[in-house]
């Protein structure tokens, strides 16, 4: 079944202007510039020309539209607040992704749920098949309004217009002439056109004109594709009397083989658990296995831990499939036995997350150390929530594993990891005189401002490498669109450092 929505041919015409436009505005940000201060305002933009010309497509707001929309919102923010290269690299991908799945949720006549897999492929639908099939939309567009089907009277308004700047064409030479000769200051400002025209080469000019031709063909097309849909439904296969049904296929486990694999697992890591607390607790005493240092407890079965953990986690997940069909007695069995599981992966993810903090004393902080004990964190999170569904059958885990996991980006996008790390490592370097000063150096500018109050109270320990630093800065002078807070403020604060010690 398919159902072709109609095109207007004037909000047509004023979406196609909308998006030209908002693709010069595009280049004018991103060309030959790095992202900064430009990247919530072209969100913001982008949401505007969006939500404005598919207004009629909009779905009712809840309360998670609300929140999503102000996860994205933060999250384009980072690219004016901080300079983590980490993050910077990572929501140069994942935004754009949740900037076309948040619009695919608000817009699509799918109408997908926001905690369902049908969301990406809704979106992927639209960003491959509907929004494509409207490129010829931009030239049939731009035909009509050029004059096929305009009335005469309009026609002959716009032949005067062309006639009227043909004829101001030699009237303004005059005009512009005289005045020039008239008033100095007026003559200089002319002057400096040509300069202007000078600086823009041809190769730029014509890369930020394709920039903006193609960008506006692409935003207009993404646009119609949800105002001008096409609905293509799945054909409704009806056997013939006499053939079989096939029923819809659902994915379930069997309880008593669930049950079987849980008993089996659960009895290893009993045993595994019950060692670990003869040694885990006490580890922080001086209290570690025979014949083990400190480092060698904090490296040993690390991964393997965290492997582990991350296998009884799918685990668990796929062992909540079985609760349905368990009866009265076998159900209650398995709850116990995914209880005993939650218990000991909570109990193995400590054991990782206390080695890693030993390793870390040991030989210092760094951000993938840092990131690892964030997902450590956020893996015991995921597992509470596994915990509350066991015995609560109408909880809605994936919409709040959604929800956890786009909240945690954003917590630790704003975080401060690079901060975090340099107060860890001066905190280490006052209790044993340890410090990795090329590591630190080597931080986004959000550390700066710590490193050299560090310095500047211990003889200028990092004075070198602070300096480096600063004559690999690369530009000091970039355009506003590049505009960065956490970089202007640790630049600043650097070259005050550098002259003061000169």
């Amino acid at each position: 079944m398919e159902e072709k929505v109609p095109i207007i041919p004037r909000s047509a015409l004023s979406a196609l202007a909308a998006a030209l436009l908002l693709a010069i505005v595009h280049q004018y940000l991103f060309y030959a510039q790095k992202p900064g201060v430009s990247y919530p305002i072209f969100v913001v933009l982008f949401y505007c020309f969006m939500l404005y010309y598919a207004r009629e497509q909009l779905r009712p707001l809840k309360w998670f539209d609300y929140v999503w929309l102000t996860a994205i919102f933060l999250l384009a923010m980072t690219f004016m607040l901080f300079s983590s290269w980490f993050f910077f690299g990572l929501n140069f991908l994942v935004l754009p992704g949740l900037i076309l799945l948040h619009m695919t949720y608000l817009l699509s006549y799918r109408r997908p749920s926001w905690s369902g897999i049908q969301l990406v492929g809704a979106a992927l639908e639209h960003f491959f098949a509907q929004g494509p099939r409207h490129w010829p939309t931009v030239f049939t567009t731009i035909r009509k309004s050029g004059g096929e089907g305009m009335k005469n009277e309009r026609k002959q308004v716009y032949l005067k217009v062309l006639a009227g700047l043909l004829i101001s064409c030699p009237l303004l030479l005059i005009v512009v002439s005289l005045l020039s000769s008239a008033d100095g200051v007026f003559h200089q400002i002319l002057n400096k056109f040509p300069e202007l025209l000078e600086r823009i080469s041809f190769s730029e000019g014509f890369g930020r004109t394709l920039w903006s031709v193609l960008l506006g063909i692409g935003l207009f097309s993404y646009l119609w594709g949800f105002v001008a849909y096409k609905r293509t439904e799945r054909p409704v296969i009806v056997p013939k009397e006499g053939e079989p049904q096939m029923e819809p296929f659902e994915f379930s486990v069997d309880p008593v083989i669930a049950t079987t694999v849980l008993m089996a697992v659960n009895a290893v890591y009993v045993l595994f658990v019950s060692v670990q607390f003869s040694y885990l607790f006490g580890a922080w005493e001086g209290a570690l296995p025979t014949g083990s240092t400190y480092a060698d407890y904090a490296r040993s079965g690390f991964f393997e831990l965290i492997m582990v953990t991350s296998i009884n986690f799918g685990l668990l997940l796929l062992s909540l499939l079985a609760l349905p069909k368990a009866k009265a007695r076998l159900l209650a069995v398995i709850r116990v036995l995914l209880y005993i599981l939650v218990l000991c992966s909570v109990v193995m993810l400590y054991s990782a997350y206390s080695r890693l903090a030993l390793y870390e004393q040991a030989y210092g902080y760094t951000e993938i150390r840092f990131l690892v004990h964030a997902f450590m964190i956020f893996l015991g999170l995921l597992l509470i929530l596994a915990a509350v569904r066991i015995s609560k059958k109408d909880f809605p885990l994936i919409k709040w594993y959604v929800a956890l996991g786009l909240l945690s980006y954003v917590f630790m996008n704003y975080i401060g990891m690079d901060r975090i790390i340099a107060s860890q490592n001066i905190a280490r370097y006052e209790a044993s005189g340890d410090i990795d000063a090329a590591y630190l150096s080597g931080l986004s500018w959000e550390a700066v401002p710590l490193l050299i109050d560090f310095s500047k109270q211990n003889d200028d320990l990092l004075k070198q490498e602070l300096s480096n630093k600063w004559s690999q800065r690369g530009e000091s002078q970039q355009a506003w669109p590049s505009f960065n807070v956490s970089q202007h403020r640790g630049q600043q604060a650097l070259q005050q450092y550098i002259n003061a010690s000169k």
